[in-house]
């Protein structure tokens, strides 16, 4: 997504797929009480389980560390923060589909703790230096300027690159709305 945070895939995000088991736990246990919360709990039980009742949602942090991911979650649980962006490139380097309207995640704090479910609203991928004004407020980050955000995710998608096409202005970014559901 976006932000300067935790590494996940040229975004803003940390994937944890490979998380210990204490961690998928913690996931799972909060996954049980959020989407009940959200009301997100599917159809009767005679239906049988669900996929959403089965597995949750992947769940990553954002930014480039943990003072980054509690830094920018901060910002997601104050409401300040509604938006993210990342590097298309590195979602095709690491081979992974983009996000779509409708799709959840966990989001984590820096120890990796689920603290926030979201859905993703909207989706569009532009190039870095066509970003509006708009989405850089809703990112929600400093000054909330464009130019505040241009330095700082030039600075962030040099620095976590997974592809070797380095940075250019007019590379795509996925820049991607979300709405928090449930946040612990």
């Amino acid at each position: 997504m976006s932000e300067v945070q935790l590494p996940e895939h040229g975004s803003e995000h940390d994937d944890v797929t490979g998380v210990d088991a204490d961690r998928d736990e913690r996931v799972a246990a909060f996954w049980e009480v959020a989407r009940l919360h959200a009301k997100i709990s599917g159809v009767p039980a005679y239906f049988g389980p669900t996929p959403l009742e089965s597995v949750p949602p992947p769940a990553w942090s954002f930014g480039d560390g943990a003072d980054q991911a509690d830094g920018l979650l901060d910002l997601v649980l104050a409401g300040t923060k509604t938006a993210t962006a990342s590097a298309l490139w590195d979602y095709e380097a690491e081979d992974e589909p983009l996000p779509e309207p409708g799709a959840l995640s966990i989001i984590l704090d820096g120890s990796g703790h689920p603290r926030a479910l979201i859905e993703t609203t909207d989706v569009e991928v532009v190039p870095f230096d066509e970003v509006e004004e708009e989405h850089a407020r809703l990112e929600g980050e400093g000054d909330l300027s464009l130019a505040h955000w241009r330095e700082v995710h030039e600075r962030f998608f040099t620095a976590t690159a997974s592809h070797g096409h380095g940075f250019v202005a007019d590379m795509p970014v996925v820049c991607e709305r979300f709405r928090v559901l449930h946040a612990d």
